[in-house]
């Protein structure tokens, strides 16, 4: 993989990011200049799970480096559903919290769905609330799944218009899956969604224009399974043992896939620092929307 990173096909999300960043500063200091405040996101980390705890520490850094202020609650493994549910109750009701992120997942003992809907919809800056779920789908105004929103970004980044796309996504889930289609079709896309009951998964990836990848399985999209010149969206991140080392690697075989694919993104550095990005992005924009102020167009970030 080390020989291809520069190569122009690899799509760097560090870079498309860290730009989405810099402008979500410029917009947040602009802000507070006119209202005096200061967006803040709380992060909640039940137990000690070893991906999360990575992850959520580079959300705070994240955070922190835009200008917003970050609150931390890390709870123990075993603490009670009520317990959790009572301290979104006041993350809710708190006028500096502006956005609520509970880290994913969450012990067996607590029901996630429960305390996903929760949180205020205007302060779910996840996008996994019901409400805010129907919003995407319907075609109004809503906070949206950070991961399928840096994917949506991506895409745009190198077709701007995609009438006449064929798009196909593998994998159906809350997170990724089905709030992937949604913007796709937005975008004009045709879409397709795989999952593990759909017959012929390669014939049907191989027709692909854009391809995204988000069903957990290392490495699973092979060449074969790939249009010539179809752009690659991984999301998947999985740590598998190769040549007596952990490493990360995505859903698709990114070595034999490269050559056959248009633009592809690494894993790591391609999708996660984008959700990463678009989690501040989601706070930014309901910040407006608390603070009374008008909100700019996404397209502001794209520019």
């Amino acid at each position: 993989m080390d020989s291809k990173m520069n190569d122009s096909k690899i799509i760097d999300g560090k870079i498309l990011s860290s730009a989405i960043r810099k402008k979500i500063k410029k917009f947040g200091d602009e802000l507070n200049k006119k209202t005096s405040k200061v967006p803040g996101l709380a992060v909640v980390l039940v137990g000690e799970n070893p991906a999360s705890r990575v992850y959520v520490k580079n959300k705070i850094e994240k955070t922190k480096e835009v200008g917003f202020n970050s609150i931390e609650h890390r709870l123990d493994h075993d603490v009670s559903e009520k317990q959790l549910l009572d301290l979104v109750d006041k993350l809710n009701e708190d006028k500096n919290v502006q956005g609520i992120l509970v880290q994913l997942p969450l012990p067996k003992h607590i029901n996630s769905d429960k305390v996903l809907d929760k949180i205020k919809p205007i302060k779910d800056v996840d996008g996994f609330h019901a409400q805010n779920v129907g919003k995407l789908w319907s075609g109004l105004n809503s906070l949206v799944p950070c991961t399928p929103l840096g994917c949506s970004i991506i895409i745009k980044s190198i077709l701007p218009d995609l009438s006449g796309k064929h798009a196909v996504i593998i994998g159906r889930s809350n997170i990724v899956g089905k709030p992937m289609a949604a913007l796709l079709l937005a975008m004009n896309a045709t879409v397709t969604i795989c999952h593990s009951r759909t017959k012929d998964l390669n014939s049907v990836c191989k027709e692909a224009d854009i391809l995204v990848a988000a069903v957990g399985i290392p490495e699973m999209v092979k060449a074969n399974w790939i249009k010539k010149g179809a752009i690659i969206i991984d999301v998947g991140i999985n740590r598998i043992e190769k040549n007596n080392k952990k490493i990360l690697v995505g859903d698709v075989d990114y070595d034999e896939c490269f050559d056959f694919c248009g633009k592809i993104t690494p894993v790591p550095g391609g999708v996660g620092p984008m959700t990463i990005a678009c989690l501040l992005l989601n706070t930014l924009l309901t910040a407006y929307t608390q603070f009374d102020e008008k909100a700019p167009d996404l397209s502001s970030f794209l520019e």
